[in-house]
């Protein structure tokens, strides 16, 4: 993944090239249906039903929002993980995408 290639603001490739950095190149993929400039949604490259929708519109400046998605739609965690640093959502996609 060429992070600086996507068009998206600076937070989400800095988070971007962390997972990267941390995960591998291979190992993560994004979703092509989001549209949205400070929105990515990602999921792991074996796993694309478990998801991360990241977005830092309506964020204080350096803080993002997730919502978690899981194969079964009622379980998914939706508006109520916002106002969080780049180290929550990393701590949050590890255990969330990688555990």
């Amino acid at each position: 993944m060429n992070v600086w290639a996507i068009d998206k603001d600076i937070p989400l490739k800095l988070l971007l090239l962390e997972l990267v950095h941390r995960y591998g190149e291979n190992t993560l993929a994004l979703s092509n249906q989001v549209q949205h400039f400070q929105a990515i949604e990602l999921c792991t490259v074996n796993e694309p039903a478990i998801s991360a929708y990241i977005y830092t519109f309506g964020q204080n400046a350096g803080r993002y929002g997730i919502d978690l998605k899981y194969p079964i739609s009622a379980h998914n965690i939706v508006g109520e993980n916002e106002d969080l640093s780049l180290d929550q959502i990393i701590e949050i996609l590890s255990i969330h995408l990688f555990s």
